[in-house]
């Protein structure tokens, strides 16, 4: 339960060690949330903030790895529209049926 003005207070630890289990352990954001009583929206700003500080810690990427990240950010791209496409349509034949 909510309390307004009630705010939790979490050490810098707590925050970068909540953090790494979601990227070190490749863990979902809303899993680790749950585990450790925390929103996932606190959370997901924990460790996107981590994520930004230690940049600099993360291996370049291979030249095979920069191709497959293209093909995935293309794909997904086309399921996008694909996915928004059937929403419309889906739409459209709900709207006929009445």
């Amino acid at each position: 339960m909510f309390v307004a003005g009630k705010y939790r207070k979490f050490s810098p630890e707590f925050r970068e060690e909540a953090a790494r289990l979601v990227i070190d352990a490749s863990r979902s954001i809303a899993d680790v949330a749950r585990e450790i009583g925390v929103s996932e929206t606190t959370l997901g700003n924990w460790t996107r903030a981590y994520r930004e500080a230690h940049a600099a810690d993360e291996p370049e990427l291979e030249l095979s790895e920069r191709a497959r990240l293209r093909e995935l950010e293309r794909r997904t791209r086309e399921l996008e529209m694909e996915n928004a496409f059937l929403k419309k349509a889906a739409a459209y034949f709900a709207k006929e049926q009445r």
